[in-house]
């Protein structure tokens, strides 16, 4: 049964960092076009960043930019999102995706495998 799972998440204080990883069984995650999405208390799921497999580009919100950074590693068959500088904004449940044919990075959409989401609360 394909899947993706993901961990990382935790308490963080403001202007420190976690890395959340998304791993991949069932099927080899380096086809796939990979998102990271958040949801937080009230507000809708919203695209922070991703990697397209059709054109090989890495996206990124304008809220997360320059301080987020994603990357996989295929041999883990593994996807990676380095969060700096993290604000209490940041504070949501976040999500990894991976879809065949993803032509829009941050169209939920477009994704037919989801993570049940880890919890990241940025907190002093």
């Amino acid at each position: 049964q394909p899947q993706v799972v993901e961990s990382g998440g935790g308490l963080v204080q403001p202007g420190g960092s976690l890395r959340l990883s998304c791993a991949a069984s069932g099927f080899t995650l380096s086809l796939y076009g990979i998102g990271w999405f958040r949801q937080a208390p009230g507000k809708e799921r919203e695209g922070i960043a991703g990697i397209n497999n059709l054109d090989g580009r890495k996206y990124y919100a304008d809220s997360v930019k320059g301080r987020f950074t994603i990357s996989r590693d295929n041999a883990k068959n593994t996807v990676y999102l380095q969060m700096d500088s993290l604000k209490p904004e940041d504070t949501a449940v976040y999500y990894c995706a991976a879809g065949i044919y993803v032509r829009r990075s941050f169209d939920g959409g477009e994704y037919e495998y989801w993570g049940q989401g880890t919890q990241v609360t940025v907190s002093s």
